[in-house]
């Protein structure tokens, strides 16, 4: 079943459940007599019109709480877990919203008084509801599978040993949705040949690992390598850093033991998943719309200065006040990068080159908004845009992406989220990048952000890189 068809039947469903529990809920609450006695009949059409209130609520809840991810990315007890907590922290909200309705003609009981009651009743008929439906729907998925319909087009890659391991392992377990098209060699095999006695064929060598998954149309690769072979691991995961596949790794008994590698058992089958979700819905809802604000904010208020800044360019050397620059963006899309120019108009007549500390190409002025990061001020248009994230690993020029990409396995890594203004590094180091060692050392720092990223991280780099811009730490 494709991603698309998923999500329609998911929200299909919980069209049901919602809506469902909110006229069971009504019927219950205003007239079985258990808690409020109705004197008029029941009015339909405000029943509909507080549904669809109640509806749309749920739905961006369900939104912020991840509840319409990949059904791949959990097991079903944490999906449940999930629903249990989202409805409880929803109807906490929603209860005081919706729940009470002065307009609707009552006589009071005591139960009708006390908001615990009423706000149990509610959550008990919707979680009751929403866990029968989700239920109802992924016991069918996992019957289709099992019937072999919707399974995800896979490849492994390993050693011929290990890939008849698992791609047995796999067909046992069919519910796990993987149709495993054939392996790529992790040890020089070359030729397209199918292993004797079996139906899993080499489809491959490594070095032809992009033009397989494209031609396969591959949505999923499974990484079969032995513990010691960390190098093509680290090699595998930046070459498909910029591919829009799923990665997992079937731990070596060895990693688990030693605890090398944090695993998830899914119906009694380890997996680590390299490319998870990385934030959950809500602190990415929560990221864009800080960034919406604040760089708007930002523009807009500080008008009177960016004219001065702008005015302080022009003056203090030849040439526009700003300046753009083609840069790498999420997912490895271009897009043009907006600052104040502060260093000469032939800064790179002979070619890209880093930045370095009292760089001579760096004008007096430049210096100066380097120093307090007024330079850095345009790019707040980059974020309102979407180009960019207040957050994030600094965007790189396509030259300087393609040259470390062949130093630094993994680097393309960094182009999985939005470049931000800030970043770890700069919070914590800030320096230009002056050569490879920089680079890797700025590297670090991004990944570490990546897989750490939240909502509150972002709040604390924020801070941070405030406090060094108002003590004027930048470099010049």
């Amino acid at each position: 079943m494709s991603r698309r068809k998923e999500l329609l039947i998911l929200i299909l469903g919980d069209f049901i459940a919602i809506n469902g529990a909110w006229f069971l809920y009504y019927w219950l609450h205003y007239y079985s007599g258990w808690f409020t006695i109705i004197t008029e009949p029941l009015n339909l059409q405000h029943v509909i019109q507080t549904s669809i209130v109640a509806y749309l609520f749920w739905i961006i809840a369900f939104i912020f709480f991840g509840l319409y991810r990949s059904w791949y990315v959990r097991p079903i007890f944490d999906e449940i877990v999930t629903i249990l907590k989202t409805l409880l922290f929803g109807t906490l909200v929603f209860m005081f919203l919706v729940l009470w309705d002065p307009f609707t003609p009552h006589e009071y009981t005591p139960l009708r008084n006390d908001p615990r009651i009423i706000g149990l009743l509610y959550f008990l008929v919707l979680s009751t509801m929403m866990i029968s439906v989700r239920l109802i729907v992924r016991y069918t998925q996992r019957r289709l599978l099992e019937s072999g319909i919707g399974h995800r087009s896979s490849l492994i890659i390993g050693n011929s040993a290990k890939a008849l391991e698992l791609a047995n392992n796999l067909r046992k377990a069919k519910r796990l949705g993987y149709n495993v098209l054939g392996y790529i060699s992790s040890n020089g095999e070359m030729k397209s040949t199918e292993i004797p006695q079996t139906n899993l064929t080499l489809l491959g060598g490594y070095g032809e690992l992009e033009h397989i998954i494209e031609s396969k149309k591959i949505s999923e690769v499974l990484i079969a390598l032995n513990s010691g072979e960390h190098e093509m691991l680290l090699d595998i995961i930046g070459r498909l850093s910029a591919v829009n596949v799923g990665l997992k790794i079937v731990p070596d008994l060895y990693d688990i033991i030693s605890g090398q590698a944090r695993t998830r058992e899914i119906y009694g089958f380890p997996l680590i998943d390299i490319n998870p979700e990385i934030m959950r819905p809500w602190e990415e809802a929560a990221k864009r719309g800080m960034d919406i604000i604040t760089s708007f904010l930002i523009l807009v208020v500080g008008i009177p200065i960016w004219l001065l800044v702008a005015i302080g360019v022009k003056i203090s050397s030849r040439g526009p006040a700003i300046y753009s620059q083609g840069r790498m963006g999420r997912n490895g899309i271009p897009f043009k990068i907006y600052k104040f120019r502060s260093m000469a108009m032939d800064a790179e007549k002979d070619g890209p080159q880093w930045a370095q500390k009292n760089d001579p190409r760096v004008t007096t002025f430049g210096k100066f908004i380097r120093k307090v990061h007024l330079d850095e001020v345009p790019q707040f248009w980059n974020v309102l845009k979407g180009d960019m994230s207040l957050v994030g690993p600094r965007p790189e020029r396509e030259y300087f992406v393609d040259k470390l990409s062949k130093e630094i396995p993994y680097y393309r890594r960094r182009l999985k989220v939005r470049p931000g203004i800030t970043g770890l590094f700069q919070a914590m180091v800030y320096k230009y990048d002056e050569n490879l060692d920089d680079v890797r050392n700025k590297l670090k720092y991004d990944l570490m952000y990546i897989e750490s990223m939240s909502f509150r991280l972002d709040l604390k780099i924020i801070f941070r890189t405030s406090y060094m811009m108002f003590r004027g730490k930048g470099q010049a």
